[in-house]
């Protein structure tokens, strides 16, 4: 009899895994063709192509899933051992794979505002303000959603469970006592959670912004809840907390328009010929497309120290081109002044010690000539000169008065 009642027991189990796969096997075959069908209709209709693109794994999981579920209390006697774990595995699987179909319909419909009202290139033109913006909020918005969905499917699995069920009702009558401390404990993650969702409805930066911080020049990357990502200029990645870009300083280049000023400073000698200059600017202007035609000034803002400072003040339309601008203005005029103007680059001038631009005090010698000393004025300055221009008509009397 127990032999007997061993091979019913594994026939049922056998019975059952058919009739299961069977069923599993029939949902999956459904699903490709749901998939299949929201292709042809995707032709017509970009909500349905991007629904049948994302959705395509968690809908056959999940029909696989409920089919399984529906059809084993059928085949197979509830009274049975492994029953139980395997519906409560099952349940929790269901759970899992509605929490997928729902993150994956989060991101079709972001990927389709994007598309309506912050799709094209991000670049760094005016028209692209708007659409920077908003695929700024949207991500943002992702983020939270998903992290919301994420959560109740956590917490939808964990309620299966008698234990965490009781711990469920436990916290609900004391939700105020653990929300102050839950409030204390992530003060610094709700924190920056705050802060990315501030950054992403406050304009401050949004995604493709070129900024300077931390003496780093680049441009926003990626705005998350909890951090911004900017990449510098050589490629690298500067990885910031978002309450950083609400409590620091910083600079943002295309907060409201992407043109922009630059400056370039050459110092030359005051030989220079500044109008010669302002016709090679104007020329050097006239034949590079990084130039926006707004500004193209030279001044002189300064004339010390035996040179000449000029400032070329030029426009361009976002911060990259103004720095090739720059590059190639500063350039052109070096090579003009070496091939045309070579007298106007800086000098330095020394007078040598016997110059007349020195004051020299005069003596007459015994033959009738005057001597020069480098001193002038009392008899302490006359022996300073003395050591440095040579004795003078009194040192050489006494001198001359010694030797006899």
């Amino acid at each position: 009899m127990p032999e007997e009642l061993e091979l019913d027991s594994a026939t049922n189990v056998a019975v059952t895994l058919s009739w299961v796969s069977g069923a599993v096997a029939i949902a999956y075959v459904v699903g490709v063709a749901v998939s299949w069908a929201l292709q042809r209709a995707g032709r017509r209709s970009q909500w349905l192509s991007d629904i049948a693109l994302l959705t395509r794994r968690p809908l056959r999981a999940g029909l696989m899933v409920i089919a399984a579920s529906v059809v084993l209390p059928r085949v197979s006697d509830p009274g049975e051992g492994w029953r139980s774990w395997v519906d409560h595995s099952l349940r929790i699987l269901t759970i899992a794979t509605v929490t997928w179909l729902i993150a994956k319909l989060v991101t079709v419909v972001e990927r389709r505002m994007v598309a309506r009202f912050g799709g094209g290139d991000t670049g760094l033109t005016d028209a692209d303000l708007q659409r920077r913006k908003v695929r700024t909020q949207l991500s943002v918005l992702r983020r939270l959603a998903l992290a919301a969905v994420v959560l109740l499917g956590m917490a939808a699995a964990l309620m299966t469970f008698p234990s965490f069920a009781d711990i469920g009702k436990t916290l609900f009558a004391s939700a105020g006592v653990l929300s102050v401390v839950a409030g204390l404990a992530a003060q610094t993650s709700l924190g920056s959670v705050f802060a990315g969702l501030q950054i992403a409805f406050s304009d401050a930066i949004r995604v493709g912004d070129v900024v300077v911080l931390e003496k780093e020049w680049g441009r926003i990357e990626e705005i998350t809840l909890t951090y911004v990502v900017v990449q510098v200029w050589d490629e690298r990645r500067l990885v910031l907390p978002c309450t950083y870009f609400t409590t620091t300083p910083f600079q943002n280049w295309t907060r409201s328009a992407t043109e922009i000023l630059g400056t370039v400073l050459l110092d030359v000698d005051f030989t220079v010929p500044l109008e010669a200059m302002r016709a090679e600017l104007d020329r050097l202007l006239a034949r590079t497309s990084l130039w926006d035609g707004r500004t193209g000034l030279l001044q002189v803002v300064d004339a010390v120290g035996g040179t000449v400072r000029v400032r070329i003040l030029v426009s361009a339309p976002n911060a990259g081109a103004l720095w090739d601008l720059q590059c190639f203005v500063r350039e052109g005029m070096v090579v003009w002044l070496q091939r045309g103007h070579s007298s106007a680059l800086p000098r330095w001038r020394f007078e040598p010690a016997g110059g007349a631009s020195q004051p020299r005090v005069h003596h007459e010698t015994s033959t009738g000539t005057t001597e020069t000393g480098l001193f002038s004025g009392s008899d302490e300055a006359q022996e300073r000169g003395e050591a440095f221009d040579g004795p003078g008509e009194n040192a050489r009397t006494l001198i001359d008065e010694e030797s006899r």
